[in-house]
């Protein structure tokens, strides 16, 4: 006989404890909507420029490596080169003491000094031979000469791995910096990714537009450099509007800030070192009013650097994504101090 049990009912507590799991779960589903809505434009923006400002030390710091990798490098060179040509000395001169135990040999037989140094570690025999009553002054002095070189070239050496162990390290730190800046640039892409074309471009144009006003018509005042170097270097630097900024470059087909300088100046014939941070010392520091066209203009704790054109404007390379152009002091960072070169 078929049975006729109604189901079983689910308990009110069972009933309570899945009510409260399934409003749990809608109340997380909300909440995750919530925390990670779509940014604004003008979030993104001011996220975007923290990241390229933080990218722009990491290039400065980058540049401040590579130039001195450079100058490793060329140590490293030129004291192998010295250890080479010391060695090369080193040998002829004990050449020179064979030929002059081989020329005893034949006249009657070698001296005892000489024939305990070429039958002997040389390095261990010299303070001995050096003593000995039987060497004459003449293979005195070259065994002695010998020593000294010897020294020389074992101080050459251990200065040689130490210029290659700091090259290295110099190296190691100059990868991890270009990562650094690789990383800033591809979050401020993927943050203005984020954006419809439509906003990206609206950004872009409202950013040309806050920048100068057009190049061709920015009023630069009637203010005169103070040396002929400056002036030099701003033209230098006039030729060049318009060409892309990019970490890294110094010229002449794109730049970054610290890279535009130096390569104006160095068209005037002014050597400037390579960094935000080192070019802060290549000259005389002068407050704001006292920049005069063609003094370099600090900006943003000493990240960004610009060439003072007059009436409150810089020439410079702004960013990723701009291109070399003049700009309100105002828009290109926290002012810090100029310098005169």
């Amino acid at each position: 006989m078929a049975s006729h049990r109604r189901p079983k009912q689910p308990s009110r507590a069972r009933v309570t404890v899945l009510t409260t799991i399934a409003t749990a779960a809608v109340a997380l589903t909300s909440q995750s909507a919530q925390a990670d809505p779509k940014p604004s434009k003008a979030d993104v923006k001011e996220k975007v420029d923290h990241l390229y400002h933080e990218a722009e030390a990491a290039t400065e710091k980058a540049s401040g490596a590579e130039e001195a990798e450079n100058k490793l490098a060329k140590q490293v060179d030129a004291l192998q080169d010295k250890v080479a040509r010391g060695q090369d000395e080193l040998n002829e001169m004990r050449e020179s003491l064979g030929s002059m135990a081989s020329a005893q040999y034949r006249t009657g037989g070698v001296d005892p000094a000489v024939q305990l140094f070429l039958s002997s570690d040389p390095d261990s025999y010299l303070e001995k031979a050096s003593t000995l009553d039987q060497v004459s002054a003449k293979q005195a002095e070259s065994l002695q000469q010998i020593q000294a070189k010897q020294r020389t070239l074992a101080q050459q050496r251990q200065e040689a791995q130490s210029k290659v162990t700091d090259l290295a390290e110099t190296r190691k730190e100059l990868t991890k910096k270009k990562k650094e800046v690789q990383t800033k640039l591809a979050a401020a892409q993927k943050l203005l990714n984020t954006l419809t074309a439509q906003e990206r471009d609206e950004l872009a144009k409202a950013d040309a537009e806050r920048a100068s006003r057009g190049n061709d018509r920015i009023d630069l005042g009637n203010e005169k450099p103070t040396s002929g170097r400056a002036a030099a270097a701003l033209e230098a630097a006039k030729t060049q509007i318009g060409k892309p900024y990019v970490s890294g470059a110094e010229g002449p087909n794109a730049y970054d800030c610290s890279g535009l300088t130096q390569w104006a100046y160095g068209q005037a014939g002014v050597s400037l070192t390579r960094t935000t941070y080192t070019q802060v010392n290549d000259g005389t520091k002068i407050g704001r009013g006292e920049l005069a066209p063609g003094d370099l203009v600090f900006f943003s704790s000493l990240s960004h650097v610009a060439l003072y054109v007059g009436n409150g404007q810089v020439l410079h390379a702004p960013k990723p994504g701009t291109v070399v152009r003049y700009e309100a002091m105002e828009w290109a960072g926290s002012f810090q101090f100029g310098v005169r070169i």
